[in-house]
């Protein structure tokens, strides 16, 4: 007989009670008397986030204090470590958090000549270790500190050394556009591999094609199911939706969205492009008048593309337009154009950190922390998610 099982944010999934599963079973249920349980995301009053007023003496359930009955210490049953860089540690926290895990102890600094230390101050031989370092701006110094990080695990003899990427910086440079083009995306990918990493676990490439310029298994996760969550909470009629891809080159992943959006029509942005990060927008192909239009992409750099998209969509009739994306780059003048008015609400994710000052009324910011969480457990347990519905991790 099969038994239901249910992980936090996921669905009820069957699974079968062999030897394995039972097993399996009982550290899914270890782990969830010690995850966060971030019922809400961020919410942003000001352009700044804001908690919840709480009745005195009451706290939400997941910062109420676990009974000692309750706690499982997993530094002595796993050999599973976690250690973050200095690109994102509040993720890395949330992460640790969800997994009931603490982060390993690491020393990174850097030299005056801007050269960077890191040393291990515990002990990973052995281990199956995970290293979450999202290679964002600035890209050179975070992909550097991630390379230097992999090569200490390895000489430190870890078992299994897992980079966690949640922005794969130099994704974009896929391919050649032009004559004596270099293809980055490959050239960091074989960095990672000769650095010592066993794996990748990456979320939102920006092509699925960057998979395979790695040597090693690859683990591509989605921030869809984080957004589609959010978006039916907000509880807009099926009828007056329509999902919009910004360019050409998106509408693989705004028709995917589509459908699981209530299976949604699609319009697409022909967009012309003359130069690095300066897009133009020609036409729109599809009908948006009167409805709420919902933008889908991988990244928001410069905001060129999606704000001048917005543009011609209100144009067009549109009654509000949203923007999703999972990587806020945020390049200037990105906070501008942003915050401008054509938007009713920008929806991101934590996989690049947002300073403060680049906080807007209008942003609403999203955790993955759960789903690289799930992933990070499912991996190291041997398991696959590939038969769950749209809240699916997307892993093979």
């Amino acid at each position: 007989m099969g038994s239901l099982v249910q992980t936090s944010n996921f669905p009820l999934i069957p699974r079968f009670r062999t030897s394995h599963r039972i097993l399996e079973e009982a550290r899914v249920q270890c782990r969830s008397g010690v995850r966060c349980r971030l019922v809400e995301p961020l919410k942003f009053e000001n352009g700044k986030p804001s908690t919840p007023a709480l009745p005195a003496g009451k706290d939400p359930s997941f910062l109420a204090r676990p009974q000692l009955g309750n706690i499982v210490s997993r530094k002595n049953d796993t050999r599973l470590r976690i250690f973050s860089g200095t690109a994102n540690p509040s993720l890395s926290q949330e992460i640790a958090c969800y997994m009931g895990l603490e982060l390993g102890k690491i020393n990174i600094k850097r030299f005056a000549d801007g050269e960077i230390y890191v040393q291990l101050q515990e002990s990973v031989r052995g281990c199956d270790v995970y290293l979450v370092q999202p290679t964002c701006p600035p890209a050179n110094e975070n992909l550097m500190e991630l390379l230097i990080m992999i090569d200490a695990c390895r000489r430190a003899s870890a078992k299994n050394i897992t980079a966690v990427i949640p922005y794969f910086g130099y994704a974009r440079a896929d391919r050649k556009t032009q004559g004596r083009e270099s293809i980055a995306a490959k050239l960091v990918a074989n960095l990672i591999t000769e650095a010592g990493a066993n794996r990748v676990l990456a979320c939102d490439l920006h092509s699925g094609q960057s998979m395979g310029y790695f040597d090693i298994p690859v683990d591509h996760v989605y921030g869809q199911p984080v957004v589609l969550d959010y978006l039916a909470s907000k509880r807009v009629c099926s009828d007056d939706l329509v999902v919009v891809s910004p360019d050409v080159g998106g509408v693989a992943r705004a028709r995917a969205f589509a459908k699981k959006l209530s299976d949604a029509p699609l319009a697409i942005v022909d967009k012309r492009r003359h130069g690095h990060n300066v897009a133009e927008v020609m036409n729109l192909i599809g009908d948006v008048k009167g409805k709420v239009a919902v933008m889908v992409d991988d990244m928001i750099d410069t905001a060129g593309t999606i704000s001048k998209g917005a543009a011609l969509l209100h144009q067009e009739g549109a009654r509000e337009v949203y923007a999703c994306t999972t990587h806020a780059v945020f390049s200037p003048p990105a906070i501008e154009r942003l915050s401008s008015g054509l938007f009713q609400e920008v929806i991101i994710t934590n996989t690049i950190p947002v300073l403060e000052k680049n906080y807007f009324p209008q942003l609403t910011v999203l955790s993955v922390a759960n789903l690289l969480g799930e992933t990070i457990w499912r991996v190291h347990d041997d398991c696959s998610g590939g038969f769950e519905p749209y809240s699916s991790l997307g892993i093979d």
